[in-house]
């Protein structure tokens, strides 16, 4: 069995304004504190990476760019470490393409621990969302 490393590639990031655009457009969303989830099934073709993920924290609430880095990083660390278990196999099972905005809503910086827990749940409830 090959191991399979866990990045995070720019494929996997979401930076064109029009998919942004279009994400939040018409889109389903659910929280899941400290996360808002914002997810939409993408119609182009099949790419490597069955998701595209997008990833904030508010300005308004941390004003230090330090602390909206330090809770970026752990986002899109639990993101990587968990996703080729819990989010891929099943996107691939289905065969489909999402995007996925992820909004850090929290009123203070959470321990690692505890986001990455709670992005477990998030893989959980998309699961249940997408399966319908």
């Amino acid at each position: 069995m090959a191991i399979e490393k866990k990045t995070f590639k720019k494929e996997e990031r979401l930076c064109s304004k029009k998919l942004i655009a279009s994400l939040y457009d018409n889109s389903s969303s659910f929280l899941l504190y400290p996360y808002r989830v914002v997810w939409k099934e993408n119609s182009l073709s099949h790419q490597e990476f069955p998701a595209q993920i997008l990833i904030s924290a508010p300005k308004r609430r941390f004003k230090r760019s330090v602390d909206r880095n330090l809770i970026k990083r752990r986002i899109k660390e639990t993101f990587r470490n968990n996703k080729q278990q819990l989010l891929y196999p099943f996107l691939k099972n289905h065969n489909k393409n999402i995007l996925l905005a992820i909004n850090y809503v929290g009123k203070e910086i959470l321990d690692y621990k505890i986001m990455e827990e709670k992005m477990k749940g998030v893989f959980m409830m998309l699961q249940k969302q997408i399966a319908g």
